[in-house]
């Protein structure tokens, strides 16, 4: 072979192509999720550190509720099937983790949420077996009258479910070298948000894979998700599962925050108000769950509050947060159809535009 076969069959490395970069491999998001819920989980720690007792008590509250918001926004804002009886998914979870206490006190805790957790997810797949042929106002009725007839149940049986007082306990969760050390209001607190974040990792991951997908299909045109293979039926009751687990899950919390399950905390009145709850944070997104759990708690405090201030007659004072909480609701729905997250959300699309726009400019005066 001559010399010059040889310089043209074998370029020095210099005149080679440059090779393209390597790609850089991510983080699965399951880890990325878990590594912002243990973010979240320590400055939630910080927070209770710097507050009152009152305050941790209500901080809590607002983690259990926002895991029965987020289970329903799984069910109504993916999905598209509306569910007005989720307070009765909360009241079978509340009374799992009650009876469980009194009558096996040596199952440790996180086994009575667990199984709080799948009491709701059975009741949620009869409901939902039910549900997958109902469409519409049909579903909301049948829902609807699970949440009037189930608390029912505690008059029916009143020596065992304790009747319209309910079941009180104690649920003794700290560890030993923490007591005295560390208040129980600001233990519960780390307890039912170190469950929620959990359940928000599990939920985000749901919604941004193969069961989101298909729960978007389904929502948006069932024919035309099972020509694409979906099972339709199949989907819907998931979605009733998952979303009353979640409301079981969260009905334990509340029963281990409050020591008690009682009927009265199971109205009709909440099922409803969650519902609303999820409007007035955002369907559509998880996100929406977290500013609804909120605006469910501290709009209703802040109703009462104001009612103590100005001395109402008690039938006022009572109905009060309702009414100024419909009222928020319907401004809300007004100005941001999206809800309070949607509203953010074009916000700041808006700002980010703008900030876009007089950069633009700069650079062309320049």
């Amino acid at each position: 072979m001559s010399a010059e076969t040889e310089e043209t069959t074998a370029a020095p490395p210099a005149h080679r192509a440059p090779q393209p970069p390597a790609p850089r491999r991510s983080l699965p998001p399951v880890v990325v999720h878990l590594a912002w819920a243990l973010l979240a989980f320590a400055l939630l720690v910080g927070l209770t550190m710097i507050t009152d007792p009152f305050t941790n008590l209500r901080i809590a509250t607002i983690g259990y509720y926002l895991i029965a918001i987020a289970g329903l926004a799984l069910l109504t804002g993916l999905n598209g099937q509306v569910s007005l009886g989720h307070g009765a998914f909360m009241f079978i979870g509340a009374y799992t983790v009650a009876l469980l206490v009194l009558h096996v006190p040596g199952l440790p805790f996180w086994v009575d949420l667990l199984l709080a957790t799948a009491a709701g997810g059975i009741a949620g797949l009869l409901a939902g077996a039910a549900a997958a042929r109902l469409h519409g106002p049909y579903l909301a009725g049948a829902t609807l009258a699970l949440a009037v007839g189930l608390p029912a149940i505690t008059q029916r049986y009143p020596e065992f479910l304790g009747g319209s007082n309910g079941l009180s306990f104690s649920v003794n969760s700290q560890p030993a070298g923490l007591v005295g050390v560390v208040p129980a209001t600001r233990w519960e607190a780390w307890v039912v948000w170190a469950t929620a974040l959990l359940a928000m990792v599990i939920l985000v991951n749901m919604s941004r894979g193969r069961l989101g997908r298909s729960l978007r299909a389904v929502r948006d045109d069932e024919v035309a998700a099972s020509l694409a293979g979906i099972h339709v039926g199949r989907t819907k009751i998931l979605a009733f599962i998952v979303s009353s687990a979640c409301a079981g899950l969260a009905g334990g919390l509340q029963a281990f925050l409050l020591g008690t399950a009682a009927p009265g905390s199971f109205t009709v009145a909440l099922s409803l108000s969650l519902l609303a709850a999820l409007v007035l944070g955002g369907l559509g997104s998880l996100w929406g769950a977290f500013w609804a759990a909120i605006a469910f708690v501290y709009f209703q405090a802040w109703a009462e509050d104001a009612a103590d201030a100005v001395n109402l007659p008690v039938n006022v004072e009572n109905n009060l947060p309702l009414a100024l909480y419909g009222t928020v609701l319907i401004l809300v729905i007004l100005l941001f159809p999206a809800g309070i997250h949607g509203g953010l959300t074009r916000l700041r699309a808006a700002v980010r535009s703008s900030r876009q726009g007089r950069s633009g400019r700069s650079e062309g005066v320049s």
